[in-house]
């Protein structure tokens, strides 16, 4: 009768996922603190500047703290254990976390858009921005981007989708700061229609941000496969358990940033049902062991 054969060869780094819970809350809280003071100056110094673009960046900011609140609470709820109701677990809060962040980026970038829009159709109306603009400006791009480099770097590390979506989130905003910044100096220089002009640019790099991570999370939703890199990385892993003659219809699903499989394996068609049994076992702890996935159901196909 075959055992169980548990392979000690190196496996890929695995991020457990309590680290990545822990890596979320310190990112997001850094996040949380820079966009509170970046989203209060801009909005304040904007009104007094009378910089349409200035104050629509401070909104951007502003919305950023919604989306930081929105990851934690999924970051939260995604570790609870699995139920009776959620038997793969909890992880899916993080592609409706995700969702959530892509439908709040549209809604921002389309009232943005519209309101420079209808300022640029009156610019005569325009009044000329006071250059302490500028200087916010140029603070707020720099601390954005600084934002986005540490995030990234953490997203990366920690190897999570949502807190990438987050990081690029960041981006968004130092992206909208640097147009912003051009807008402001335009109107310093004699062209006022630039700064709804920038707000415009703003509100259409937003809506691009939002549809773009709306997508991705629905799709992961809808039960998307793992990408073909992975599968191929898993396939190769079936093969090299010992027993395992073949492997075909190979389906995976995401789950969060985890992965659920189903496969057939072959195997020697004269060996007992527990010996292709121990087989299956095995395969499950060697797929959970080297890759993201929380399940692998396997169908037993003798040759």
């Amino acid at each position: 009768m075959l055992t169980p054969h548990f392979d000690n060869t190196p496996t890929e780094d695995l991020i457990s996922t309590e680290e990545r819970a822990k890596a979320a809350n310190q990112t997001t809280w850094v996040s949380v603190g820079v966009n509170l003071c970046l989203s209060i100056a801009q909005i304040l110094i904007g009104l007094f500047s009378k910089s349409q673009g200035l104050v629509a960046d401070g909104i951007h900011s502003l919305s950023d703290l919604i989306a930081d609140f929105i990851v934690l609470f999924a970051n939260h709820f995604s570790q609870k254990d699995a139920d009776d109701n959620h038997p793969f677990g909890h992880y899916r809060f993080e592609n409706a976390a995700s969702l959530m962040l892509g439908l709040i980026l549209l809604g921002v970038g389309i009232g943005m858009s519209i309101s420079a829009i209808h300022k640029i159709m009156h610019h005569e109306d325009i009044p000329q921005v006071h250059s302490i603009a500028i200087y916010v400006a140029m603070t707020a791009l720099v601390a954005k981007e600084l934002l986005f480099r540490y995030m990234l770097k953490i997203a990366k590390k920690v190897k999570s989708s949502m807190l990438v979506a987050n990081a690029w989130h960041a981006r968004s905003d130092a992206a909208s700061s640097l147009v912003v910044m051009i807008g402001i100096a335009g109107n310093l220089l004699g062209y006022p229609i630039l700064d709804p002009i920038a707000a415009l640019l703003v509100g259409c790099i937003i809506i691009k941000m939002g549809y773009e991570f709306g997508w991705e999370a629905l799709s992961d939703l809808m039960d998307r496969a793992a990408d073909d890199n992975e599968v191929q990385a898993i396939r190769e892993t079936f093969l090299h358990c010992a027993g395992v003659e073949g492997v075909h219809n190979i389906r995976t699903r995401k789950m969060g940033d985890m992965i659920i499989i189903d496969a057939h394996i072959e195997v020697n068609g004269n060996l007992s049902v527990r010996e292709g049994h121990d087989i299956a076992v095995n395969v499950r702890y060697l797929i959970m062991q080297k890759h993201r996935v929380i399940d692998v159901i396997t169908h037993i196909d003798p040759i």
